[in-house]
């Protein structure tokens, strides 16, 4: 399990970069899958998609403490999430990730 962290931590890293890390870490991570690399690239996928509808529901309301709390709530998920990939963890980010666990299984 150590060797599959050390080979998939750069790929898991990657893939909390913005959107286009998710593309470049789903393609290093294509043709030797690594479970380490796989489960932070569900991790950020998640992540971006939950980050993309939740700011299409909020550009509704023209009200500033609403666009701070969501960018406070999703920069610290994202930070959780990138530091748990470069210390080599398999921690779900809290209150979602196993839920992205759960839905994106076959990425």
């Amino acid at each position: 399990m150590i060797n599959d962290i050390e080979k998939g931590k750069t790929t898991a890293i990657i893939s909390y970069i913005l959107f286009v890390g998710v593309l470049i870490a789903l393609s290093m991570n294509a043709d030797e899958k690594n479970k380490f690399a796989s489960f932070h690239i569900r991790q950020s996928i998640g992540l971006t998609i939950s980050f993309i509808s939740i700011g299409l529901l909020i550009s509704n309301f023209s009200s500033p403490q609403i666009y701070v709390s969501f960018w406070i709530f999703f920069s610290v998920l994202w930070v959780f999430g990138i530091f748990s990939a470069i210390k080599g963890e398999t921690q779900p980010i809290p209150l979602i990730g196993k839920l992205f666990q759960k839905f994106l299984k076959n990425i």
